[in-house]
């Protein structure tokens, strides 16, 4: 019997591959792995190691209810702003959130805010704002493809709300000696 384990600070192809590796290093027989979450294809695996095994690697397990859909509503929202694939979107995060989780956002919105003392729209917009400055910093492309891939109405749009949370311009902040970025699992 398979069970899956929810991971906390999964948030790039880098952690899948080390919890994938630390999984197996410890015996697991590791099916998939994704933002977020492991499974583990046997259940004679002592899950008494996981949460020793996780935290040495700057993870944590998940086992609370609300914790994991809160994972869940991370992991998705990360996975749709690092693709770039919003430009496509005829829909806003908040419905394909809805759609992807069958869960009224109203709900899901005043969870995450309770729960993490941000709102989801002010997430949503620090991810955004994090993809911007790597953008930015490797110059890999013009402000317009930038808002256009994350779905901003206008460039107009993406540099006022990316000088709100930074206090930057996008063109002052890749002039910067020093970028000032997060890790994604810190926002």
């Amino acid at each position: 019997m398979a069970i899956t384990i929810y991971i906390k600070n999964m948030v790039c192809p880098r952690c899948i591959r080390v919890v994938r590796e630390e999984l197996t290093k410890a015996g697991a027989i590791v099916g998939d792995v994704t933002l977020g979450t492991a499974k583990i294809l046997h259940d004679d695996f002592d899950t008494s190691k996981l949460t020793s095994i996780l935290s040495e690697n700057g993870f944590e397990l998940i086992e609370e209810k609300s914790a994991k859909l809160i994972n869940t509503i991370k992991s998705f929202i990360i996975k749709y702003i690092r693709s770039g694939s919003l430009e496509n979107q005829k829909l806003k995060i908040s419905i394909l959130l809805e759609q992807e989780l069958n869960k009224d956002y109203n709900y899901l919105s005043q969870l995450f805010s309770q729960a993490e003392n941000t709102t989801l729209e002010k997430y949503i917009i620090a991810q955004k704002t994090e993809q911007v400055k790597e953008w930015l910093v490797y110059d890999e492309l013009t402000l317009s493809e930038m808002a256009y891939k994350l779905g901003y109405s206008s460039v107009a749009h993406l540099s006022n709300q990316f000088k709100q949370v930074t206090g930057f311009t996008p063109s002052a902040f890749k002039q910067l000696k020093q970028h000032h970025r997060k890790s994604l699992d810190e926002l």
